[in-house]
């Protein structure tokens, strides 16, 4: 589905989340915080837009997505990045690689979510660190049903518009209104094995962003934030 988009996905990004996508991104680089040195594994990478930044503050970074379509773009846009072709669930990588694993609207598409968890768990160091920005749950009601109803009726038609494959964004819709809410999601990434886990809503819940930690480091209290 991804390889037919490829070229028009960060255009439409931007068109439909009404350039909110930027700050989702900025929010999830902070998040991470990388450090000149560090190895960054960023899953579901797309083109590279997400793995840019980590490579400008001196972090290696490994852009990593199943579609192969999305990687054949991502190569030709960035040649400096060192693309990978690879599943979340069954990463080509050997165990404790990297200081910290991110992927950004990505997991809900993984069809086991708890293996991919694991998997990162397995790549990363002891001590290092997961952040996930995935959509996530509205907290206020009225937002929450609004949120809903572009999704089913104006993100379809103008990414459809835009990429003349309506069909792929039927879809996407779909999976962000079936997707785990915050507090769901932090307990998947707990019973996996990571410490510490962390949420931070962004747009009122729209995108949340996790954050949480390979043990082996002090563990933070769970909590969810405004």
């Amino acid at each position: 589905m991804f390889d037919g988009i490829a070229r028009h996905y960060d255009l439409v990004n931007d068109v439909v989340s009404l350039g909110q996508d930027r700050r989702w991104r900025a929010l999830t680089v902070e998040a991470v915080a990388p450090q000149p040195g560090e190895n960054i594994l960023d899953l579901a990478a797309g083109t590279g837009t997400s793995s840019v930044p980590f490579a400008t503050a001196g972090a290696t970074v490994t852009p990593c997505d199943m579609s192969e379509g999305m990687v054949a773009e991502g190569k030709r846009r960035h040649p400096e990045l060192n693309f990978v072709v690879g599943n979340a669930t069954d990463l080509p990588f050997d165990d404790a690689s990297f200081d910290a694993v991110t992927i950004s609207f990505g997991l809900r598409n993984v069809q086991d979510t708890a293996a991919a968890l694991r998997e990162m768990l397995r790549v990363t160091r002891p001590g290092g660190r997961l952040v996930i920005c995935e959509f996530s749950t509205p907290t206020a009601p009225w937002l929450r049903t609004a949120y809903q109803r572009y999704l089913m009726r104006a993100l379809p038609p103008v990414a459809g518009w835009i990429t003349r494959d309506r069909g792929s964004y039927d879809y996407l819709a779909e999976t962000i209104l079936l997707w785990s809410d915050q507090r769901g999601l932090a307990e998947l990434i707990r019973d996996a094995g990571w410490d510490g886990c962390q949420v931070r809503n962004a747009t009122g819940g729209i995108v949340a962003l996790h954050r949480a930690w390979k043990p082996d480091v002090p563990q933070a209290a769970s909590h969810v934030a405004a």
